[in-house]
Parts: C-alpha cells; sequence; structure tokens
C-alpha cells in the first residue's frame, strides 16, 4: 500500500479511531520507554509520537515498496526508505522495534523479522500491530488492515519463534467495525470496551509483543559420512619376478 493512501487514512475519523486503540494497547506494552532507542519499521509514525518526548531518539524505517513521507514535520527528519530486508543499521543498534503495516505487507515477512532480531540489543523487546484473519477489519479492503495478508495468532507465534522471537505478550484492538460514519464511531468506545472485556475473537489486529532469543537453540545434524568403496585385492607380481623367467 502507498504512503500516501496510509497517510490519508490516519487523517480520517476512522483512522484516528484506530490510532487512538491501537495506541492505548502500544503504551500499555510499553510504559516507560525513558532512555531507550526505538525503531519504527512499516508505517509506524502514528504511533512513534507516543515514545519521541521520552526516548533517547526514534526512528522510522519504511520499505522501498511503501514509500517515504518526512516525520516529524516540523523538525529535522528521522525517516528514511529502506530495502526491509537490509536495515541501514549496526547489529544490536537500538532497544524496541515497533512493526505497523509491516509484516502483513511484507514479501518476506521472515526475512524481515530476522533483520529486525539482528538490529535489536540483547534483552531487546519486539512489538507487531498485525490484522486478525477472524476480524472484520481484514475482511474490507476499504483500510489499510484490509491490505496484505492478515494472522491468526497460533500463525504470528510460529513466525516468530521461527525467526528466534518469544512471544511474551498479547493483546487486541479494533473491535468497533470499519465503519466511517461519525454516528457510527461515537460508539467505538462502547465497542472497544465490551469486545475487550469479553475477550471476543473478533478483534480487527493483534498486538503482541516478543523477546529477542540471545541463545537460541541449533538443531543437530548428523555429520554426513563419506562412503569410500571397499577395494577388492588383486594379485600382482612380485618385484624381480619376470627376471627369474
Amino acid at each position: 500500500m502507498d504512503v500516501v493512501d496510509l497517510r490519508s487514512f490516519y487523517a480520517q475519523r476512522l483512522g484516528v479511531v484506530a490510532r487512538r486503540f491501537i495506541g492505548r494497547g502500544i503504551r500499555a506494552r510499553w510504559n516507560d520507554m525513558h532512555a531507550l532507542r526505538v525503531l519504527g519499521v512499516g508505517y509506524a509514525t502514528p504511533y512513534l509520537g507516543l515514545f519521541r518526548e521520552e526516548a533517547e531518539r526514534c526512528l522510522a524505517l519504511m520499505p522501498a515498496s511503501q514509500g517515504v513521507v518526512r516525520w516529524p514535520s516540523t523538525r529535522p527528519a528521522l525517516a528514511a526508505l529502506v530495502e526491509e530486508d537490509e536495515l541501514p543499521l549496526v547489529d544490536s543498534a537500538v532497544d524496541r522495534v515497533l512493526l505497523v503495516h509491516a509484516l502483513e505487507m511484507s514479501t518476506d515477512p521472515a526475512e524481515l523479522l530476522r533483520e529486525a532480531w539482528r538490529v535489536l540489543a540483547g534483552g531487546g523487546r519486539l512489538l507487531a500491530v498485525v490484522p486478525n484473519r477472524r476480524g472484520l477489519w481484514a475482511r474490507m479492503d476499504t483500510t489499510p488492515f484490509g491490505q496484505g495478508r492478515p494472522y491468526s495468532r497460533s500463525q504470528i507465534a510460529h513466525l516468530l519463534r521461527e525467526t528466534w522471537f518469544t512471544p511474551t505478550g498479547w493483546d487486541e484492538a479494533l473491535y468497533v467495525p470499519p465503519i466511517a460514519r461519525g454516528w457510527f464511531l461515537r460508539s467505538a468506545v462502547a465497542w472497544e470496551r465490551t469486545g475487550a472485556t469479553l475477550s471476543a475473537p473478533f478483534a480487527g489486529v493483534h498486538i503482541v509483543e516478543a523477546t529477542k532469543q540471545v541463545y537460541r537453540a541449533i538443531p543437530a545434524r548428523r555429520e554426513r559420512r563419506r562412503l569410500v568403496p571397499v577395494l577388492k585385492p588383486v594379485l600382482a607380481p612380485a618385484p624381480g619376478a619376470a627376471a627369474l623367467r
């Protein structure tokens, strides 16, 4: 999805509601970011503002296939256009990685997560906002959450473990249906409270936190033994045998 469409969505009423509820879920997981280095990958700028005043630094990296917009708009730019499988950071460069509109849009989500693992410091945490396969938002392509590939909870857990992360916390958000009418959005808070209380399975997004596995298991492999064919003995004349004849 183009970055211009993403920016336009978050400027609309429905986007403001989505930003509010997802931001609340992100903040509940990361409530103290003092002196930490935070990296947003995908289109995370609507949520990075939550931490910009307290974190040591916030950076936004946007995939080349999506495009990039200036962020923040009134300060020196902290956003860059990158290849998602080659992030321009050294190993262990950041303490937190926030993925928004990233995994579902990626052509290779496993490689994206491995890059996130590489740039995370030891003990670093990753937070991914991913469309819920069972939710209404993933079924309607009028919002960014209806684009790309949605995930079930088990699919996310498998992908994270496969890329050397350990899931540690789960939340959901966007229980309100994606209806952009003003009279309906006035009831969004009631939808959100009711869905969270009932643990309803139709939330629009998963908010999953994971930690970096510093010491990960390495699958055992048997060493392949090279088979050497056994040579059969062959009778050969002794040295000097021809001279005795």
